[in-house]
């Protein structure tokens, strides 16, 4: 079941463990992300993560493009997270991604 996390709480985690929260922060979501949209066969967070690392970071900016397609087809959004996602990640915002995506998953646990 996904969990409603709260947002400065995890940033504020991020930094003081320099970047490991956000390692268990990404592989959580992406599951959540994958539970909740009823895509479990897609990749999971920990594969998700492995191959942002055997790819020096490559895969991360497909992963936000895909995050933000899942999300806008599960709500029958035509906003296109999936091309903002992807430019925060191309101009060094990842964690601005992170947020974005756990607001998202927050308000979707909230609607039940």
């Amino acid at each position: 079941m996904p969990e409603k996390r709260n947002i400065a709480v995890a940033i504020i985690l991020s930094i003081v463990t320099f970047g490991i929260y956000d390692l268990i922060w990404f592989v959580k979501m992406t599951n959540e992300v994958n539970t909740i949209t009823e895509n479990k066969n897609d990749t999971s967070g920990g594969m998700a993560l492995f191959l942002t690392f055997i790819t020096f970071g490559l895969y991360g900016f497909y992963w936000a493009y895909k995050m933000g397609e899942k999300l806008d087809r599960y709500e029958d959004k035509h906003e296109s997270r999936a091309l903002l996602y992807l430019l925060l990640e191309v101009f060094g915002l990842g964690i601005v991604t992170f947020c974005l995506v756990q607001d998202c998953l927050n308000n979707i646990i909230e609607r039940g």
